[in-house]
Parts: C-alpha cells; sequence; structure tokens
C-alpha cells in the first residue's frame, strides 16, 4: 500500500489544494469548514505522507500525477 492510500477523501482534496498554490483560508473557503480543521488535516496528512512543509506536500503532489492525483469525481469544482 503506497503512504496516499492511506489518506481520506478530505486529506487528499485538502493536499490538491495545496498543490493548486490556496492558502488554509482559501482551502477552508472552498470545502466549507475552517482554517483549523484544514490545519488538521494538513498535520494528519504530513504524518501519512512523511513530509514536513506544504513545499514538500506540493511536490509530493506534483510527482504523483497533480491534478490527476486521486481527485473523487464528487469534489466541487472550484468557482
Amino acid at each position: 500500500m503506497q503512504p496516499c492510500d492511506q489518506l481520506t477523501g478530505k486529506e487528499t482534496q485538502v493536499a490538491t489544494l495545496v498543490w493548486q498554490g490556496l492558502t488554509n483560508r482559501e482551502i477552508a473557503n472552498n470545502i466549507g469548514t475552517t482554517e483549523q480543521v484544514v490545519k488538521n488535516y494538513l498535520r494528519s496528512t504530513f504524518d501519512k505522507l512523511g513530509v514536513w512543509s506544504r513545499l514538500e506536500l506540493a511536490l509530493y503532489v506534483a510527482s504523483h500525477g497533480g491534478a490527476e492525483w486521486r481527485a473523487p469525481l464528487e469534489w466541487p469544482q472550484p468557482a
């Protein structure tokens, strides 16, 4: 099992939005939650993937397909 297979749908969505360059506030607004919840998703994602920063997370996503990286069909498209 790959480390990214351990991520929840929301963790994957947040990671993809980080890769797209959104801030925590923008991610929170995009997925309809608070910045603190986004920070919690990021902390969990960092632990599961073994990365230490948003940059490393973005590079991980980019090296695993970028926009096509585990994107569930039910995600709403950004406005």
